[in-house]
């Protein structure tokens, strides 16, 4: 009866819940939370981000890099400055992030912020 309950994850569970283990970490830390729900209406660049947020600009990207690894956010566009310059617009992949903890397992629900995705 012990050895059931400990029985080792597949290598597939692993994957899943590294997966959930770091939308979760996302979607529960501060600056990641507030990065990603400031960009759910409109796609925004970083620096408008940093100035709304009132968050430093490294943190911003380094924000906007780890949430667009687990695909939570997108590029949506470019913008070309007048001096050449491509800026990226960054959106919300999610409008709304449902998180569900039964035991020792976690669940993550993610309502996507557009149709079809």
């Amino acid at each position: 009866m012990i050895k059931k309950v400990l029985d080792k994850p597949t290598i597939l569970q692993l994957n899943e819940y590294d997966v959930n283990q770091r939308i979760i970490e996302a979607l529960t830390n501060v600056c990641s939370h507030a990065v990603l729900f400031s960009i759910v209406n409109k796609a925004k660049d970083a620096e408008k981000i940093s100035d709304e947020l009132q968050m430093s600009i490294s943190n911003v990207y380094k924000t906007l890099m780890n949430l667009e690894k687990l695909a939570l956010i997108k590029i949506e566009k470019f913008e070309i400055t007048k001096n050449g310059k491509k800026i990226k617009q960054y959106r919300s992949r999610i409008k709304i992030a449902k998180i569900s903890v039964e035991g020792i397992n976690s669940k993550v629900e993610l309502i996507s912020n557009e149709n079809g995705y």
